[in-house]
């Protein structure tokens, strides 16, 4: 099918293609794009082997893929994170809170409710990547290791990070997260927030704490 056929729809689609198949390879398709930009060729149309055809308006998803590679972020933060008996997700909300209190598009969620490919296109264009877990068996929660295995693998790039959560026994989740954040080359910005049992209302007051701190250096790094 071609582009004018489908419309505006196929936009979020490429968007999810690019953040889960493509971002690995960002640097090579900006150097990619550069090189036949400096080859002066004329086209009308792109064909690739699978996915639609570009007739109508070519130049827009060349466009689209310098803007994905080039991973400049929006004043937006994701919030991922899950959770057991919703004391990590109560941690969540008051986060997301303190980010939005900012002016930070924000918004929670959670892994079992959401498909860690419909994550991954949101961390693409997110300046912030705060991660929560419960602490089991002195680790992360597998829905969390998961995640965080997967974005790994991406490379994803310009991106700060922090990590919360809540525990009973042990409490390693938080050290562990900032570690496996830190080994992505996302620079850690805050301390965290780690609790143990069921947040008061100052763990609340704590996180929405937190959420502000992240959502100013967030406004100052892209100049708002």
């Amino acid at each position: 099918k071609f582009d004018d056929v489908i419309g505006h729809v196929i936009m979020p689609h490429a968007k999810k293609y690019f953040a889960n198949i493509l971002l690995l390879y960002a640097p090579l398709i900006l150097k990619l794009v550069e090189d036949v930009a400096n080859l002066k060729l004329e086209f009308n149309m792109i064909c690739p082997d699978h996915g639609i055809l570009w007739r109508k308006d070519p130049g827009k998803i060349i466009n689209a893929y310098i803007e994905w590679s080039s991973q400049k972020a929006k004043n937006k933060a994701i919030v991922i994170y899950d959770t057991m008996w919703h004391s990590t997700e109560k941690m969540a909300d008051a986060i997301v809170a303190g980010l939005v209190e900012q002016g930070i598009e924000a918004k929670p969620y959670h892994l079992r409710k959401w498909n860690r490919s419909d994550i991954m296109t949101q961390v693409l264009d997110a300046k912030a990547i705060i991660v929560g877990s419960p602490t089991l068996n002195n680790g992360l929660f597998p829905t969390i290791s998961d995640f965080l295995t997967y974005m790994k693998g991406l490379k994803p790039k310009n991106k700060i990070g922090a990590a919360f959560g809540s525990y009973g026994w042990s409490g390693e989740s938080v050290n562990i997260i900032k570690h496996e954040l830190e080994l992505m080359n996302i620079e850690i910005i805050d301390p965290g927030v780690r609790f143990q049992y069921v947040p008061d209302n100052d763990c609340i007051e704590a996180c929405i704490g937190m959420g502000k701190r992240i959502g100013k250096l967030i406004n100052e790094s892209t100049g708002c």
